[in-house]
């Protein structure tokens, strides 16, 4: 057996190899592997899109059936046991079911509203694409009566809509007469919505950026996209519900998902966080970029639904220019350039 030697082992460098210096030794990259994705932002378009099953939405519904009959029954129990041991009491306590019941129907009496205004718009819109696509004048007149009848309670657009009723007899043609109520009408309104998309994407950003905390990002981007739709909802005329809220958001992120929009893979999210624009700051600001530019893209998706106009003579919002206007200055380094809109 050969002996093995106690002392250090020396391994000769060979001939022409480099020697390697510590100052040569290439930086330690970042523990998290890959660039920005928008987890948060796709994480929450997956959930809110997400339908349930037909057992369990049976379920919720025989639970809450269930539920409500037995509080029903026991608080007819309590009021009438009161008002046979003590009328006063138990009068009282029926005036209170009674207040409640009450604020239970008007809350419902205004989720109807909510939602036939969403379904309004939808008609409006709807009509406005087949008269557009057939150039039927009349019908597209037809329209605009609607659209008129629609805003006739909005001081703002007064000046507006006294131009439309001016000028609406000089279009001859389906499409002049809706470029005119765009610019009209529809102009104003985009420049609001556009203005709380800018505002939602800024928020999102600035929490992922800033907010360490695990699933606050995606408990930040739900709650405002949700708030974005239903306020662009309200610029256009809708004036969403609770109810009608969160099924118009569902429309759209599911409309989004199916399409494949929530997703980083475009020239315009691949380049904010793959390309040398988010390379000098942090990973927290590129995934703070990405979960904005996505969420512009849900406001961009809100508008088209919620416009009573499809859009045709004035120019569709650019989520590279909303997210241009919404970030730039926020994030060290970020300046996208053109944010003219």
């Amino acid at each position: 057996m050969a002996e093995h030697s106690k002392g250090p082992v020396l391994i000769e460098d060979e001939e022409g190899a480099p020697v390697v210096t510590p100052d040569l030794v290439p930086p330690v990259p970042d523990a998290v592997e890959g660039a920005p994705s928008g987890q948060a932002m796709r994480t929450m378009a997956a959930l809110a899109a997400r339908r349930p099953s037909i057992l369990s939405r049976w379920f919720w519904r025989l639970l809450i059936a269930v539920i409500g009959f037995f509080l029903s029954l026991a608080a007819w129990n309590v009021v009438t046991g009161l008002i046979a041991s003590h009328p006063l009491v138990g009068m009282a306590a029926a005036v209170l079911v009674g207040a409640f019941v009450l604020v239970l129907l008007l809350i419902a009496l205004r989720e109807g509203a909510a939602l036939a205004r969403l379904q309004r718009l939808d008609g409006v819109h709807k009509a406005a694409d087949a008269a557009r696509a057939n150039g039927d004048l009349r019908a597209a007149r037809s329209v605009i009566d609607r659209l008129l009848a629609l805003y006739a309670g909005r001081e703002e657009l007064r000046w507006g809509r006294d131009r439309l009723t001016e000028r609406r007899g000089d279009s001859f043609d389906a499409d002049g007469l809706f470029d005119l109520a765009e610019a009209e009408l529809m102009a104003p309104l985009d420049a609001l919505a556009r203005a709380e998309v800018e505002a939602a994407a800024r928020q999102v950003a600035m929490v992922t950026a800033l907010v360490p905390l695990a699933l606050a990002d995606v408990v930040a981007a739900l709650s405002a996209n949700i708030r974005m739709i239903r306020r662009i909802a309200e610029i256009y005329g809708g004036r969403a519900g609770t109810l009608g809220g969160w099924r118009l958001t569902r429309t759209v992120l599911t409309h989004l998902v199916a399409t494949g929009a929530v997703a980083v893979g475009d020239d315009l999210i691949g380049s904010m966080a793959g390309g040398g624009l988010l390379s000098k700051v942090s990973r927290r600001f590129g995934e703070g970029v990405v979960n904005g530019a996505l969420t512009a893209r849900v406001g961009v998706a809100a508008i088209e639904v919620c416009r009573p106009l499809p859009f045709h003579g004035q120019r569709r919002p650019s989520v590279s220019r909303l997210v241009s206007r919404a970030l730039t200055g926020v994030f060290p380094g970020f300046d996208a350039g053109d944010k003219r809109d």
